[in-house]
């Protein structure tokens, strides 16, 4: 029996802009109805780099948190067991951003990426920020040769949140997204969330967006078609 509980997925506002980022987090706190959780730092898609763990540190010790602890994954000596008692001990799990096929690679590696699935599968609460965010939804597109950009193919991510998204790419007008949606099957859609905002993914795919515009795309045929935008509850402009 399944016993998911709702995923958060942040874009968040950049290091630049924490104060957005910090009220994101604290609607994630909110929604778990945790206010001081203890947090399960997983940073595989930065290569557990130090200087990202410990701004995070700062951004949710702002937004609440009683404490932040680093499942260290990536390193050759990486305990992992360690790791998995973290994961296990917290209160919410938080995937980081960094590069969303450096992160997944090294997962499927540790043999971590199924534990975290369970732990979902459990109750345990999730969220993610970022390239964090792509990995806990359902999969994402790379290039085996960065020379031909027509060989694009699709890899899968963690499958915690049942939907397809990007993060904060509205300048470049949803490349990526885009990309993924033309090579997965028709009628698929994609969401995606703008700087500043984020989505609540309920376990059935549906979504209820935070802080801002989602940007909604679908594919028809050939073509991947903009429709209309996901608004906050109570924002109709």
């Amino acid at each position: 029996m399944s016993y998911r509980k709702p995923v958060y997925l942040l874009a968040g506002g950049g290091f630049t802009n924490r104060e957005t980022t910090v009220r994101l987090v604290q609607d994630v706190f909110t929604g778990y109805g945790i206010a001081s959780p203890k947090i399960a730092y997983v940073g595989t898609a930065s290569d557990d780099d130090e200087w990202f763990f410990h701004r995070f540190v700062e951004i949710f010790g702002e937004a609440g948190a009683y404490r932040v602890s680093h499942a260290l994954i990536s390193s050759k000596k990486a305990d992992l067991k360690k790791a998995q008692q973290i994961l296990q001990a917290a209160d919410i799990v938080f995937i980081s951003g960094g590069d969303v096929y450096r992160g997944m690679c090294t997962l499927r590696r540790k043999n971590m990426a199924g534990f975290l699935y369970e732990l979902c599968e459990r109750g345990k609460p999730f969220f993610g920020i970022s390239a964090g965010t792509i990995m806990l939804a359902e999969r994402w597109v790379c290039w085996p040769d960065p020379a031909v950009s027509s060989k694009a193919e699709l890899f899968p991510c963690l499958g915690i949140a049942p939907i397809i998204c990007d993060t904060h790419d509205e300048r470049d007008g949803w490349q990526e997204l885009k990309t993924v949606l033309r090579i997965g099957e028709d009628n698929t859609q994609g969401y995606g969330i703008t700087t500043g905002a984020a989505i609540k993914v309920f376990p059935d795919g549906g979504i209820e967006a935070l802080g801002g515009a989602i940007h909604q795309f679908v594919r028809r045929g050939k073509k991947v078609f903009r429709g209309s935008d996901i608004l906050p509850i109570g924002n109709s402009h």
